[in-house]
């Protein structure tokens, strides 16, 4: 796989930025709210024509934009869908971003998407497996793709070995980079029991390329509690607390607010960023 990457591609800086949602648009086409980066969903610009893809095409021109996918599928036994490959492909031909990422699960069998990004078995069968597809994807595109840890909400019996033992082995044997999501990282500690930070600092500090921040739920099961990444909250506490811990491990790294539903104004949003950008600045004043 050779990296190549448009000349025209603004780099994502080491700095705050927030996802970009359909309502919030407007807001950045005319007003220019003063976000470091923003990202968008990979999915909602397939079309090649309209006014979709060509908003975007005028946002791009202002900010430093990342493309994030949630419908390749990379752990399905599906053949990868080679139609959904060609359309990203074109649109970071168009776009030319200057991330690409997507989610290390599946959400397809028999040509059925479910509405979910499902984790997979921790096995070197389902490693093997998943290297081969991220490969395919990142030939197809002639670049580097980072690739996203996911929440859970059960573990698979066959799994032998921990989930960031998993990630890491994927995208070293890959050539592809990590997209942490730190709110995942808690989830999963809590809903499985081992240490959030023994997860970050297993991830070796030059495979992080960026980090997602998020809300999640607290909802009983069971009698039980789980946390389930719903991305409609702020960010808590715990997870803050562990971004902390990741920049003071990794260094600044590109870092973005993700909220997905009941959407607030974008000025939430920009707040929940200038926080995650105090925790930068404060490592930038610690190396210094």
């Amino acid at each position: 796989m050779t990296n190549v990457v448009s000349g025209n591609a603004r780099p994502i800086p080491a700095i705050a930025g927030i996802g970009l949602r359909g309502p919030h648009q407007a807001r950045f086409l005319h007003d220019k709210p003063a976000a470091g980066w923003l990202e968008a969903h990979s999915e909602n610009y397939f079309a090649e024509d309209g006014i979709a893809v060509a908003t975007l095409e005028r946002i791009r021109a202002n900010y430093p934009l990342s493309l994030h996918g949630v419908g390749l599928s990379l752990g399905s036994v599906d053949p990868l869908d080679t139609e959904h490959l060609r359309k990203l492909a074109r649109l970071v031909d168009r776009i030319e971003p200057g991330l690409v990422s997507e989610h290390l699960s599946w959400g397809a069998v028999d040509g059925r998407h479910l509405n979910d990004l499902l984790p997979l078995p921790y096995t070197e069968e389902a490693l093997n497996h998943v290297v081969a597809r991220i490969e395919q994807v990142q030939n197809r595109l002639g670049r580097q793709i980072l690739v996203e840890n996911v929440s859970s909400y059960l573990e698979f019996e066959s799994s032998t070995m921990p989930e960031w033992k998993f990630l890491v082995e994927a995208v070293e044997r890959s050539g592809a980079k990590i997209l942490l999501d730190v709110n995942n990282i808690h989830v999963n500690a809590q809903n499985h029991g081992f240490s959030a930070i023994d997860y970050i600092e297993s991830i070796p500090i030059d495979l992080v390329g960026e980090i997602h921040l998020a809300g999640h739920t607290v909802q009983a099961y069971d009698g039980h509690e789980i946390l389930v990444d719903t991305h409609n909250a702020l960010v808590c506490d715990e997870v803050w607390m562990l971004y902390d811990a990741a920049i003071v491990r990794y260094g600044p790294i590109p870092t973005l607010i993700e909220w997905d539903s009941e959407l607030p104004p974008v000025e939430t949003l920009l707040a929940e960023a200038a926080r995650a950008q105090q925790s930068l600045a404060r490592y930038d004043e610690y190396a210094a």
